[in-house]
């Protein structure tokens, strides 16, 4: 059995000026995110649903696309108009989107 689909979009598809939340843990934040993300991790999304950045509609990336799958379908039982970005920062990074890290290192996708 699965669930309802929860809308996608592709990393090539995002549109200019899209509200992008990344929910990937801090570690994978620090190592590497997309500039002008927001972050507020899976594990802390209820705690700190005060937090989360408003955005018509909201797209949501992981690593892979899995979490952030997720987060979509729990932010759209809670009224948000959230879309996956299918294939996550994985994708982003093969698509030679820029990536950037913290305190200057390399950034990478853990």
């Amino acid at each position: 059995m699965t669930g309802p689909a929860v809308p996608a979009v592709a990393v090539a598809d995002l549109p200019a000026g899209a509200v992008l939340l990344d929910v990937r843990e801090s570690d994978e934040w620090l190592a590497g995110h997309a500039p002008g993300a927001q972050h507020l991790p899976m594990s802390e999304l209820t705690a700190r649903v005060a937090e989360i950045p408003d955005g018509d509609p909201l797209y949501v990336v992981c690593r892979s696309g899995g979490r952030s799958a997720r987060v979509v379908a729990y932010l759209a039982g809670q009224g948000y108009p959230a879309v996956n970005v299918a294939g996550g920062m994985q994708q982003w990074a093969a698509q030679g989107r820029e990536v950037v890290a913290e305190g200057g290192a390399a950034p990478q996708i853990i």
